[in-house]
């Protein structure tokens, strides 16, 4: 994999978090899709209770009926605010059988307690915020191996912008202008490591303009899939094949083998992006992306049988 280090400021952190460790070097490690009995839910951000993106991850697991859920806000600036923000949104969606723990830190007792929730639990649904944060604070814990243990027999793990962010073998971050007018560095390190195929996820995509961002990125690593999720819009993978729902649609960006020039080293120097060569698609509500060959599913399904 091709690798570039950006400089610049770090992404932001709430006021008097302790900052998590960064690498500039992504080193990807195998994510679980490959094997898993479960469902993956990725949705861009800005769902609401009623719409189909958010209603599509209730019906898996028949919410409606009981289904236990666990919810984790632990990716935002103020976990507790957000967590009753959450249980309002999901009680308005109609799921009567969801809690959402403040997660303090790995191998205290609160999280041995919210790892024993998880082992009960149909579903787990992390919350928005920062998805380096989430991964920092998640990683070595109890509620970290309960959440794959699930995903692993068939449970449904539900994630939202930085939450969908979090759920690959990297993460990204970064690579923007702040409030201030400030480039804040580029960041890719490890995520969660749940969804594989070598994908990095971009939330809220087209409504903050994010595809030169989702191309830098690519250029800079092109043996990774880049996947750019639009708010209200979700991608249900089981196995190795998404589906989007919502009111959205999902970019995909490949390099693999098709970069023939790109100049991302000299982004940090002030010049724009040249790029040639990048396979480029959008999915619609309802269509299917295999990620594992990078295109359509209906694509692939029509070549085979030509």
């Amino acid at each position: 994999m091709k690798s570039r280090r950006s400089h610049g400021q770090r992404p932001q952190e709430a006021a008097g978090d302790e900052a998590p460790a960064r690498v500039s070097t992504p080193v990807a490690h195998p994510g679980m899709s490959e094997s898993a009995q479960g469902t993956l839910v990725l949705m861009g951000g800005a769902v609401e209770p009623h719409n189909e993106a958010f209603q599509s991850f209730l019906r898996l697991i028949d919410a409606r009926d009981g289904a236990a859920i666990v919810g984790l806000t632990t990716a935002s600036a103020e976990p507790a605010p957000a967590a009753r923000a959450w249980l309002a949104d999901f009680r308005r969606a109609g799921a009567s059988n969801v809690a959402i723990p403040v997660f303090a830190r790995a191998c205290d007792d609160r999280d041995r307690e919210i790892a024993a929730m998880i082992r009960d639990a149909q579903a787990v649904f992390l919350g928005g915020g920062d998805q380096v944060k989430l991964v920092a604070a998640l990683g070595g814990s109890c509620t970290l191996t309960e959440i794959k243990a699930l995903y692993k027999r068939g449970g449904v793990i539900c994630g939202t912008s930085a939450g969908a962010a979090a759920l690959t073998e990297l993460t990204m971050a970064g690579g923007e202008i702040d409030e201030e007018g400030n480039l804040v560095e580029q960041y890719i390190g490890p995520g969660l490591g749940l969804l594989g195929f070598q994908t990095v996820v971009d939330t809220h995509f087209q409504q903050r303009r994010r595809l030169q961002r989702l191309f830098v990125v690519i250029a800079q690593n092109t043996e990774l899939l880049g996947l750019g999720i639009d708010e209200d819009t979700a991608l249900v993978v089981r196995g190795h094949v998404g589906e989007v729902i919502g009111a959205g649609g999902v970019t995909f960006v490949d390099g693999r083998e098709t970069v023939r020039f790109d100049n991302a080293d000299d982004i940090e120097k002030g010049r724009q992006l040249t790029l040639s060569h990048l396979r480029v698609g959008i999915v619609g509500t309802r269509y299917h992306l295999n990620l594992e060959r990078r295109d359509l599913e209906e694509v692939v399904k029509r070549d085979s049988l030509s």
